[in-house]
């Protein structure tokens, strides 16, 4: 299998930089992780009756941290032949017990019963073939594979802390991925990408501000289209009025107040108020236009 795994994006390089440097204390998470970075770039072959271990990646860091789990785990700062055995019985690809080798992309329950070790193994699966979306254009994390199997062992673990990741095929890999912003941050809350993670909720939170912002603006707009519809509705009505039966035809509350509208056109209800004699209310100044539209209409106004 080829090393699938190209790094897409600032912001992807960041959070693998980051959990490169991050190591389990325990020895059983050291174990987890270091098992799904050997399901995904591990090669196992058998030279002179012996077998050998060695990791097929481009990316110098799936390297480091290869070796970095190998002697935190064991002690061993260069893996050679004797103890390529030891390796591969402790992260359940040797089975010492039956004497044969068991599938390495498929991680052994035993090795995941800990949520700790669960994050390992999130945190491998993310470094050896994870990326995510630049967030300030789109929120999407995606682990790719190449069996359906691995695949969906990946969003098994993932789903265990109350996620929602799914399945979806690329060409010919599987794709474990999520586009939930919320959930995205709770992964990386997982995996321990603390910094990267801080970074993604400042833009979350710029994103929110601005979305907030627009719905705002946008409501204005809608509220001052509402007035000035409404003015213009007015000031058509009370032109028609007087130009087919006169102003001087209203009652007097509605004639005065027919005057101050087309004096003042662009003047809101409220300052309308105040110009009549004796002075009035919005609610007041609304009713009055109403009745103004309403006459029009009986009077034969073609409704817009």
């Amino acid at each position: 299998m080829s090393d699938r795994n190209t790094v897409s994006g600032t912001f992807s390089r960041k959070v693998k930089e980051e959990i490169k440097e991050n190591i389990g204390k325990a020895r059983h998470c050291q174990l987890a992780e270091l098992a799904v970075i050997i399901s995904f770039y591990g090669r196992i072959s058998i030279k002179g009756g012996k077998p050998e271990l060695g990791i097929q990646s481009e990316h110098e860091y799936i390297h480091e941290k290869f070796n970095s789990l190998i002697k935190k785990a064991f002690g061993i700062d260069e893996l050679t032949t004797d103890d390529v055995m030891r390796v591969l019985a402790a992260v359940k690809i040797w089975n010492e017990n039956e004497n044969m080798f068991m599938d390495p992309k498929i991680i052994n329950p035993v090795l995941l019963q800990q949520s700790c070790c669960r994050r390992a193994f999130i945190r491998g699966a993310f470094l050896s073939a994870g990326s995510m979306s630049d967030p300030n254009k789109s929120y999407h994390l995606e682990i790719v594979c190449s069996e359906e199997r691995q695949a969906s062992q990946v969003k098994e673990v993932i789903n265990s802390f109350d996620m929602d990741a799914k399945i979806v095929t690329r060409k010919k890999n599987y794709v474990v991925y999520m586009k939930e912003g919320e959930h995205i941050v709770d992964l990386m809350n997982i995996m321990g990408a603390y910094k990267a993670l801080m970074d993604l909720e400042n833009v979350r939170i710029m994103k929110e501000m601005r979305n907030s912002v627009n719905r705002k603006v946008n409501c204005e707009t809608a509220n001052i289209g509402k007035t000035v519809n409404a003015a213009v509705r007015q000031i058509s009505a009370i032109t028609y009025i007087r130009d087919n039966y006169g102003l001087d035809s209203l009652p007097e509350q509605l004639g005065e107040m027919a005057e101050v509208r087309l004096e003042n056109p662009d003047t809101p209800l409220k300052d309308l108020g105040a110009l009549l004699d004796p002075p009035i209310g919005k609610s007041g100044v609304n009713h009055r236009l109403r009745k103004l539209v309403e006459m029009a209409e009986e009077m034969g106004m073609n409704s817009q």
